[in-house]
């Protein structure tokens, strides 16, 4: 079985404060679901919505953007037809073959799983160009 990973690294252009376009497209190929995906040029991301809290931020914030530009696509795009469990469990293979810690990994994925409803119910966000 080949190995989970990112096929193309990722390229983006700031659009204002706390969003990012993605200039070309973010390659993914899943282990866990034996699927490729494609985040495509121009989806509107936030990165990971990490709480402003000190140690959480310092932990979590800025870290494993390329894995959480793909969760945020596959929240607000039901991808696939990938469900909010899937999207989660990608989240957290990308991150560990990203080459961050488990701990991270896991982390990152418990975030998702306790504060992620709301979210991925709602899909309204931005998904293209602005």
């Amino acid at each position: 079985m080949k190995e989970a990973g990112f096929l193309t690294s990722l390229q983006v252009e700031q659009v204002d404060d706390d969003d990012w376009r993605l200039i070309s497209p973010l390659n993914y190929w899943s282990a866990l679901k034996s699927l490729f995906y494609e985040v495509p040029k121009g989806f509107v991301t936030d990165f990971a919505s990490v709480p402003r809290l000190p140690f959480i931020y310092w932990f979590m914030g800025g870290k494993a953007e390329a894995p959480a530009v793909l969760h945020d696509w596959m929240y607000r795009t039901g991808s696939e037809g990938v469900s909010r469990a899937d999207a989660d469990a990608i989240l957290y293979e990308a991150v560990k073959s990203a080459g961050y810690w488990r701990a991270r990994a896991w982390l990152m994925w418990a975030g998702v799983r306790i504060g992620g409803y709301w979210s991925f119910e709602s899909r309204s966000i931005h998904t293209t160009e602005r």
